[in-house]
């Protein structure tokens, strides 16, 4: 897993070393980095549904290796924006978070994203508790849901990626609602049948 997930920045150093990121480099990269931060997020998140509708268990280890993953590219795509974007501008960088929908939303799912990452060691799981911190790790979900946001008003147009991601989160967040409504719906059932 970890040669899968630094698969994406050792071909972006290799283009790099020759030359390769297009007439626009700094896009490309920027692109580039968002476009695995959200691919990686997307992974982690559907793994629990796969739980869910196929019983396999293997996959749910890897859910905080791929989480942290998502927030290293994340970390990366930003740091490029902030120093070589903007070249550490502050007053400018301000002024695009807020005038800039799409910088907006960018800036909430890195936000949301950063507590996750700080509580993602055992030691946390612990101190917080594990009903606490699942409930926490629930940002994940905003965090993508921000980030495809954040690809949809972002894109040109004639690009479809950010349609199947979206598509994607669709999928993920539909099949975690659908078990969550059964389980309610099985607990009330339950319950009513004991007041009776």
């Amino acid at each position: 897993m970890w040669v899968l997930c630094l698969w994406p920045l050792a071909l972006l150093l290799l283009w790099a070393g020759r030359g390769d990121l297009t007439a626009n480099p700094i896009s490309f990269i920027t692109n580039w980095l968002g476009d695995w931060a959200l691919r990686i997020l997307l992974v982690s998140l559907a793994l629990t549904p796969l739980r869910l509708v196929t019983g396999m268990a293997w996959q749910m280890p890897l859910r905080r290796l791929l989480g942290l993953f998502a927030f290293f590219y994340v970390g990366l795509h930003f740091s490029v924006w902030l120093a070589v974007d903007h070249f550490f501008d502050w007053r400018q960088m301000g002024t695009d978070i807020v005038k800039r929908p799409y910088i907006t939303v960018g800036m909430a799912a890195l936000v949301c994203l950063i507590p996750l990452a700080a509580t993602s060691t055992t030691g946390m799981i612990k101190r917080l508790g594990a009903p606490t911190w699942r409930r926490l790790h629930r940002l994940a979900y905003a965090a993508a849901l921000l980030a495809s946001v954040h690809f949809l008003w972002l894109a040109k147009v004639g690009r479809v990626e950010q349609y199947v991601y979206a598509g994607a989160l669709a999928v993920v967040l539909g099949v975690r609602l659908w078990f969550a409504g059964h389980r309610f719906v099985r607990s009330r059932i339950a319950h009513a049948r004991e007041a009776s």
